[in-house]
């Protein structure tokens, strides 16, 4: 049968569809792709196995062109080959590697770009177990790590001294919602990348867990490589960990050969769901959560207790004319997400303590808002960074990162929005 032509349809069928034809596995008579249960596989030769081995991770094997032979999961199987597919078609990418979890692919990231006596340049605002990574680890590697402001272009400028191989961000940032102009900071890489040998070129990394591939592509506005954590938005359904790094086929061979010796391949167990119930509904699930995202930041906006609403799709957010240009879904339409941060009134003690009343109340007596970490989900999600995701960041780095002792992230749901805020507006008035 003959492949469907790409240009032909729209990103929302892609999510569904993904590349139509797998060379993973010849699944044309499935109209759900089927999920693979094996550890290891029958060789049918010696040579074969052989060959398997020659093949794994080698730049001249095209695995997005002909299936792999199968040797054993931890190199490649094929419900998660087929997962990767689709995910380099969501991201625009030209391969996807995907992990057991979003640090993982995180840390392979870091790992295939630096080695011992370079140096990553961070923006200061990162998910806890992120800096935990960049803070406590890397440097054991030999790698050295600077935090600095990346909203502003002049001060990565500054910042890539010789040493530096790796430009990472989030953005929008965790929990802050802080913007990252991807395309700025392109233009310098670009400027300073023409100084340097071609072994010694500066890649960008951008985390693009909170916005998804439906509300943003870093890759087509100048990112290298982009990190997931498949177990967010992606997954949707909060069932399954997984993380993925998408990027050039050039990297695909060393991003395999992380995965395959650090032990850390995404399950196709895990790998499953993503394929069939995550990716497909993306587009749905997202169009429904950013509408209701908008009312919810807007009833937040409008409470007395509250002090700050910081969400890109408000006027007051101080980014917005970015976030409007940056963060597109396929078609071009605003699409700002579906987290919400936010500050209660008071100094930061009062403040901070006046939302774990408002968590308590919420986990006491709500039924559309869920007292949970993670983000993502079907479900309407808050939580705490300060004592909870980014517990791992000392008070003095989390201040320094932006982060209130107040602040609270609120990950909106596919509930009723009037629920929602009425179980919000209770919490606060109580």
């Amino acid at each position: 049968m003959a492949k469907p032509s790409d240009g032909k349809y729209e990103k929302e069928t892609r999510l569904i569809h993904g590349e139509f034809h797998s060379p993973h596995w010849d699944y044309s008579n499935h109209i759900v792709p089927p999920i693979s249960a094996s550890a290891a596989y029958r060789l049918e030769s010696a040579a074969r196995g052989a060959e398997g081995f020659l093949d794994f991770a080698n730049p001249e094997f095209n695995r997005h062109k002909r299936a792999p032979i199968y040797i054993y999961d931890r190199l490649d199987e094929p419900t998660r080959g087929m997962l990767e597919d689709n995910l380099a078609v969501a991201e625009d990418g030209e391969c996807a590697v995907c992990f057991a979890t979003g640090m993982a692919a995180i840390a392979a990231a870091f790992g295939v770009l630096a080695k011992s006596g370079d140096r990553v340049v961070a923006h200061r605002t990162l998910y806890g177990c992120t800096y935990s990574l960049l803070a406590n680890w890397l440097p054991r590697f030999g790698i050295k790590v600077d935090l600095v402001d990346l909203r502003d272009p002049a001060v990565l400028e500054q910042a890539l001294g010789l040493d530096v191989m790796v430009v990472y961000f989030e953005t929008p940032a965790n929990p802050t919602l802080e913007l990252v102009d991807i395309a700025a900071m392109r233009e310098v890489i670009d400027r300073v990348n023409a100084t340097r040998g071609s072994k010694r070129k500066i890649f960008m990394v951008v985390d693009n867990t909170f916005a998804t591939p439906y509300c943003q592509r870093p890759l087509g506005l100048g990112a290298d490589l982009v990190a997931h954590s498949l177990t967010k938005n992606i997954g949707g359904f909060g069932t399954d960990m997984g993380g993925v790094v998408v990027g050039p086929q050039l990297l695909e061979p060393d991003l395999l050969l992380f995965r395959k010796d650090f032990g850390a391949p995404l399950s196709p167990r895990s790998a499953w769901p993503a394929l069939v119930y995550g990716l497909p509904t993306l587009a749905l699930r997202s169009r429904r959560q950013i509408e209701t995202a908008y009312a919810v930041a807007r009833f937040l906006e409008s409470e007395p207790s509250v002090a700050r609403v910081s969400y890109p799709g408000l006027p007051s957010h101080p980014q917005h004319a970015l976030a409007r240009r940056q963060m597109l879904d396929a078609e071009g339409e605003f699409a700002p997400g579906i987290l919400i941060y936010f500050v209660l009134r008071g100094s930061p003690e009062e403040a901070q303590e006046e939302g774990r009343r408002v968590m308590d109340h919420l986990a006491d007596n709500a039924l559309a808002v869920t007292l949970a970490v993670s983000l993502g989900q079907v479900r309407t999600l808050i939580e705490h960074p300060a004592s909870m995701t980014h517990a791992a960041i000392p008070p003095a780095a989390q201040v320094a990162a932006g982060l209130d002792p107040g602040g609270i992230r609120l990950s909106v749901g596919l509930e009723a929005p009037a629920d929602i805020i009425a179980d919000l507006r209770l919490a606060l008035e109580r």
